[in-house]
């Protein structure tokens, strides 16, 4: 299983990458914020949370219920402009291409860095609460496509 979902998240990050030269497109009809916002934000939430699982304490894991995960994370679906982001995966004001491209590779790393962690390392969602590796693995992805399909709104005619 986390090895399938490794490689979605890698397969994802090719597709943010693939968007660094339309980083100024916008349709407000859609979005506030432009292709460079999507991807900035979606990069930093990536390597926040990769940061964190990171450096976790696997024995202060404990699996429990939340009720919002366990039918939002089967959906595989986040509704749009229910949550407000916190200030620390908040883009800058100018979002510059190379800094996209250095955000990625480091996710690229943490990729590699998840692959070796234990079952029990965990990540504490605001929303969700402590979610394990697979979970949150799970998370990056849903939250990855969510904002992947922004962009393809954004981008549509």
């Amino acid at each position: 299983m986390n090895n399938r979902r490794l490689t979605i998240l890698k397969n994802q990050l090719s597709k943010l990458e693939a968007y660094i030269p339309l980083i100024d497109k916008e349709n407000p009809k859609v979005s506030k914020s432009t292709v460079g916002w999507q991807l900035d934000h979606t990069l930093k939430v990536f390597n926040a949370v990769s940061e964190w699982i990171e450096n976790s304490n696997s024995k202060d894991y404990e699996r429990t219920f939340n009720f919002w995960r366990s039918i939002l994370f089967p959906l595989g679906y986040f509704p749009r402009g229910k949550v407000k982001a916190p200030k620390f995966v908040m883009p800058p004001e100018i979002i510059i291409p190379q800094d996209l491209r250095t955000q990625i590779q480091i996710a690229r790393t943490h990729i590699e860095h998840l692959k070796q962690l234990p079952k029990q390392a965990y990540y504490k969602h605001f929303v969700f609460g402590k979610l394990s590796k697979n979970q949150t693995l799970r998370f990056l992805e849903i939250h990855t496509k969510h904002h992947l399909k922004i962009i393809n709104d954004i981008l549509k005619k």
